[in-house]
């Protein structure tokens, strides 16, 4: 039996796909343990993983940063939020690794702690990326964005690993020269960097609906009233996210006064976090919470913020997309999609009720659209989700250990 640490930010979509590669590694008779945020843990890898408590960071983050866009959002991203909960939780996943005797430590791409504890402990480790925004270097044409982030990151290791052998690195800092698991495919996120490390394209790593969401709607006579559902108007899923309620309480607006100029000829479906839309148009629902694996498969296309798991979602459901990017990643993932032929970009800022109407017409009805959409799903498919990934994690544990 071998023993994995997982470590994870205080983020949904980071957490998630591991979360399936752990059930599968349980399933196969290896031990996961996790250090991070217990709560948000065990509600997405069962209440009874084995967690090692880590602090969150600040709870304001999300407030003071949601309307930042652009460099000052890269800027406080890495500043207020990635580099203080190293500094924060490094010692605590430390611990977590000699107390469960770890012999390979998967840490989430904005979990460098994981990477620190792992090069100070002597412990392999690997690059958990969630999202395709960092296979490749996203400041490469920002020589000084990139000498300000690499500076960070070496005061970083100067603080808390500095006689770390071999020695940690900005590059290894980022991303693991033993493995990274990229949970997407070259269908997406493009070619491989020949010079980058080892990189195994598991795609996306879903579990099945009643495993991931049990306590939300156990079918989809929860979801629609009766006589809602008409399965020959398409069905439109509009979501943006977890993590982006603030910022988008407009866009939804927008996106609903679309899908009403529509009419008849289509049914949305809004997540409405907040509550904040009010009366929506009669081929309009809201809910809360979507639990999209639940829904995707009744779905003709998905209007999203280029956010990397809600797009995978989508593409392994075969179904095409209206991107419309906010911060971070984003702007990366939306582009992926449309260089891949899979959907349209939208300016998030800018998008007004009739080019949200042009854009969720064009997928629809435009056949390139859905097959690209399916190019991706078969590569996505055939990649091996958290199958694939467990079994490059149990492959070099076992190499590691000779």
């Amino acid at each position: 039996m071998t023993t994995f640490l997982f470590v994870v930010p205080p983020l949904t979509g980071h957490i998630a796909p591991l979360a399936a590669v752990a059930e599968r590694l349980g399933e196969l008779g290896h031990r996961v343990a996790w250090s991070g945020e217990p709560a948000l843990i065990g509600k997405l890898a069962g209440e009874d993983a084995q967690v090692y408590p880590c602090s969150s960071g600040p709870a304001d983050l999300p407030e003071r940063g949601a309307g930042l866009r652009g460099y000052a959002a890269v800027r406080f991203l890495w500043e207020e939020f990635l580099i203080p909960l190293a500094d924060a939780t490094h010692e605590a996943v430390g611990d977590a690794a000699q107390q469960t005797g770890a012999d390979l430590v998967v840490a989430d791409m904005q979990a460098l702690a994981g990477p620190v504890a792992a090069a100070r402990l002597g412990l392999p480790w690997v690059t958990s990326a969630t999202t395709s925004g960092s296979l490749r270097d996203p400041f490469a044409a920002t020589p000084k964005v990139r000498r300000w982030l690499d500076t960070l990151l070496a005061d970083l290791i100067g603080r808390l690993c500095p006689d770390a052998v071999p020695p940690l690195t900005p590059a290894t800092l980022d991303r693991s020269p033993h493995l990274v698991l990229a949970f997407t495919t070259e269908a997406l996120a493009g070619p491989a960097d020949p010079a980058g490390p080892p990189t195994l394209w598991a795609g996306p790593a879903l579990r099945q609906p009643d495993a991931a969401r049990a306590s939300f709607a156990a079918d989809l006579g929860e979801l629609f009233p009766p006589a809602w559902r008409d399965p020959s108007r398409p069905l439109v899923v509009v979501s943006l996210g977890t993590v982006n309620n603030e910022a988008g309480a407009d866009f939804l607006r927008t996106c609903c006064e679309a899908l009403q100029r529509l009419g008849a000829s289509v049914q949305g479906f809004v997540a409405d976090p907040l509550g904040a839309l009010g009366p929506v148009p009669g081929n309009v629902l809201t809910r809360p919470y979507l639990p999209m694996l639940r829904l995707l498969p009744h779905a003709a296309a998905v209007v999203c913020h280029a956010g990397h798991n809600t797009v995978c979602e989508a593409l392994a459901h075969d179904l095409p997309l209206v991107v419309a990017p906010i911060r971070d990643d984003q702007p990366v993932v939306a582009q992926q999609v449309v260089d891949a032929g899979a959907g349209v970009r939208l300016s998030f800022g800018r998008a007004t009720p009739g080019l949200v109407t042009a854009a969720v017409t064009d997928v629809i009805a435009d056949p390139r659209y859905s097959q690209a959409a399916r190019r991706v799903g078969s590569s996505f498919r055939a990649a091996g989700g958290a199958t694939a990934a467990a079994a490059a994690l149990v492959t070099l544990a076992e190499e590691q250990g000779k």
